[in-house]
């Protein structure tokens, strides 16, 4: 009979997994009404200067109280398109808590019009986000002199 070396197996234990988050104090929080106040807030977050060169896509988070929790910087593409990780977007959500939010990308070329791919796109997230009873607000495509809202 063989004898057969087995070298020593060290046990792994998983450790638990846990988030850490601490949302903004409240007051300091800015409150999102309607387009004006989200396209007020997403222009003080982004780069103007950059609008006009290459697609970026946005997300806002808020609170139940449509408090803006914080925003963040998802997608940098080229000139026509931006690739976005919807997988990012949920987690950004689930990481703060987020009970709604508005996406926004922009439109290099200035021109308002809503693609299909832009409606499609809404649509994927609206449908994803109602799997975890959170709330899409809107999508708002931005150009250095106006905004539209999708929804």
């Amino acid at each position: 009979m063989k004898n057969i070396y087995l070298p020593s197996l060290e046990l792994y234990i998983p450790q638990e997994v846990s988030i850490h988050y601490k949302r903004p104090i409240y007051s300091s929080m800015a409150n999102i009404n309607c387009l004006a106040d989200a396209v007020k807030y997403l222009r003080l977050f982004i780069n103007d200067n950059q609008l006009d060169y290459k697609e970026f896509f946005w997300v806002l988070l808020l609170n139940n109280a449509n408090r803006l929790i914080a925003i963040s910087e998802i997608g940098i593409g080229n000139d026509v398109s931006v690739i976005i990780n919807r997988k990012e977007i949920f987690q950004l959500i689930l990481k703060t808590n987020a009970k709604g939010f508005i996406v926004a990308h922009n439109h290099p070329s200035g021109q308002l019009k809503i693609s299909e791919k832009d409606r499609t796109e809404t649509q994927r997230i609206r449908e994803l986000a109602a799997l975890i009873s959170v709330r899409l607000l809107d999508h708002i495509i931005i150009t250095s002199e106006s905004q539209l809202s999708i929804i």
